[in-house]
């Protein structure tokens, strides 16, 4: 088993005032040749933006863009008419295809919004823009590992065009789960959302990240209680275009 830490202080910052984000791979200002991506998760953005704040509308394409609140409410508009409040206990998907444009705004203007985006590259350039959202939190089960995105229409969770699956992960103390990767050449990205956990004879605290690949699995176990999110993505880039 092969694998890659990032402490949770090693990240790009970008402090902009109205939004504060923490970059786990190169994004924006922040650039590290050895941090451009884990296969074809190319972006976890760890992003708070202050109250009555946000991205206005802008563009992308070619790109799986996935949001998960961690707290407070995100405002959504896109091009394709879509538009509604995304919660805590909620997972986005967009896949942007041919192009889309869109906004993120925080939905209050009291307290700031937490929230996780993250990219991952598509295998299928071209495809119809499409957007998704469902509530997560109705359906987790309490220390076992909750399937939130998949490759299948018909999976539990969100979908994209990859050969992706996340998971979340909420643990109580001691709590240790053996995870098993779901397709072979696929790696796995651990970023500890609260709490700690560790993986084979790594510790991972609030916000660290671990990539593990070349193996079909590892046991994941919770040092206090932890909400822990797994990315299970291929590791060959070859066949996916970031554009």
């Amino acid at each position: 088993m092969k694998t890659i830490y990032h402490a949770a202080n090693t990240r790009g910052i970008a402090n902009h005032g109205w939004l504060n984000s923490h970059h786990t791979f190169s994004f924006g200002g922040y650039y590290d040749p050895d941090r451009t991506n884990f296969g074809v998760l190319r972006v976890i953005n760890d992003d708070t933006v202050a109250g009555g704040q946000g991205f206005g509308t802008h563009p992308h394409n070619d790109m799986e863009i996935i949001s998960i609140p961690l707290e407070g409410d995100l405002a959504h508009r896109d091009s394709m008419g879509n538009g509604g409040v995304i919660r805590q206990g909620d997972i986005q998907v967009m896949s942007a295809g041919t192009g889309i444009r869109h906004s993120e705004m925080n939905a209050n203007t009291d307290r700031a919004v937490k929230f996780l985006q993250i990219w991952v590259l598509t295998r299928k350039n071209g495809v119809e823009p499409r957007y998704q959202q469902i509530r997560i939190a109705d359906s987790a089960t309490p220390n076992d590992f909750q399937q939130i995105l998949s490759p299948n229409p018909d999976d539990a969770g969100v979908w994209i065009h990859q050969d992706a699956w996340f998971s979340l992960a909420d643990f109580s103390d001691g709590t240790s789960k053996h995870y098993d990767v779901k397709r072979d050449g696929n790696g796995v990205y651990i970023f500890v959302i609260k709490g700690s956990a560790k993986i084979g004879e790594i510790v991972l605290n609030e916000r660290d990240g671990l990539g593990v690949w070349d193996t079909d699995g590892f046991d994941v176990s919770a040092i206090g209680d932890s909400q822990i999110l797994l990315m299970d993505v291929p590791m060959d880039v070859r066949s996916a275009t970031n554009q």
